[in-house]
């Protein structure tokens, strides 16, 4: 569990645990094959434990970002890591190095990759219902494990979701805990942060952030998987902070169940109060269909089965990335500052203006 007695205002705790390495990483380690991920300030790459042959994703952070240090950033994502190390849906950290400009962390490898690969991949590739329904559990777990210990995540989204496989189909790993903070009952934290798709609204509009900015988070990515449509994406960004303050959502005729509209529709509500906790949506019938007569779907692992496969990468932040400009600031809130996309969002493909099929017309 994290300390948060040693948390700053802005809700990171940089108090860790794990030994910081300072001999050379190439030591130890061969790097292997192409980048896994890069973005503005980080790059992953695959590499082998020399030792023991083993494969791990580095993470390559820069401790120095636009003039400021930032060491303290990468401190409390490995606090974060640290504190979620029993829970089998968080990417493992195996071990830390630090030179003069970086901090390396040495991540599990998931080889199967972002989930963001098959939610606009063809029909035949695309996940099933019963797909999602499995992986939405396992995302839930993790994430109420999190919640638990008063950490959110605040940057949930395709391409922060890993497969151990792609095929056959593994489990899930939640990474890039960059934007992540604790968050309790003694302060109140504001800020302006996130992906703009993904963003919750109470964030936009510079009011508390708690666990429920996740929870909308996941609203948002659960109708991607299904539709593998943005439901919130504008022609521009200030369209999309619209449709999102607006909750503006249209669902496909005939694509998404009744019963899985109405566990998105429970985590889409403006008000973070009337959000459906983790804990809940595990018990929400479209995620248990054996308990419910009609639904299209699957078998489930329940939360005393938790799968414990091996594997994973954890891509996230990045180098120079001129792909990813910043994000402007939301009209509307003049003065909070521009929307701060995490050390860097990473990104392992293109954002989703870019994808034809990520396109859908939004109620305006």
């Amino acid at each position: 569990m994290l300390d948060s007695s040693v948390k700053n205002k802005s809700g990171m705790v940089t108090k860790i645990h794990t030994r910081i390495r300072t001999e050379p990483f190439k030591t130890n380690y061969d790097l292997v094959g192409k980048e896994l991920g890069r973005g503005k300030f980080a790059v992953v790459k695959k590499c082998v434990e020399k030792a023991t042959h083993k494969e791990y994703a580095a993470k390559f952070l820069r401790k120095r970002r636009k003039g400021e240090d930032c060491r303290a950033d990468i401190l409390n994502e490995i606090a974060v890591l640290e504190a979620a190390k029993a829970n089998p849906y968080v990417v493992g950290l195996h071990e830390v190095y630090e030179t003069s400009t970086e901090i390396i962390l040495v991540l599990e490898y998931a080889a199967g990759g972002e989930i963001f690969n098959q939610c606009v991949a063809d029909n035949d590739e695309a996940f099933t219902e019963k797909d999602i329904i499995r992986l939405a559990r396992q995302i839930l777990t993790g994430v109420a494990f999190l919640h638990r210990n008063s950490v959110v995540h605040l940057d949930l989204k395709p391409q922060n979701i890993l497969l151990t496989s792609a095929q056959p189909l593994g489990d899930i790993r939640i990474v890039d805990f960059g934007l992540s903070r604790h968050v309790d009952d003694t302060a109140e934290l504001r800020e302006i942060l996130g992906t703009p798709e993904y963003v919750a609204p109470e964030i936009l509009s510079y009011e508390p952030i708690s666990t429920a900015a996740d929870m909308w988070s996941i609203g948002v990515l659960t109708y991607v998987m299904l539709t593998g449509e943005s439901p919130f994406l504008g022609e521009e960004t200030q369209e999309t902070y619209l449709n999102i303050s607006q909750c503006n959502v249209d669902y496909p005729q005939g694509r998404i169940s009744s019963l899985a509209k109405d566990f998105i529709t429970s985590l889409l509500q403006v008000e973070p109060r009337n959000r459906s906790t983790a804990d809940e949506c595990l018990r929400h019938p479209w995620l248990n269909p054996d308990s419910h007569t009609p639904t299209a779907a699957s078998t489930t692992t329940t939360l005393d089965e938790q799968e414990t496969s091996q594997s994973e990468s954890e891509p996230e932040s990045p180098d120079s990335s001129p792909e990813h400009p910043d994000i402007p600031s939301y009209p509307t809130y003049p003065g909070q500052g521009d929307l701060k996309t995490g050390r860097d969002t990473f990104t392992f493909t293109e954002s989703f203006p870019t994808r034809p099929e990520m396109q859908q017309e939004l109620i305006c």
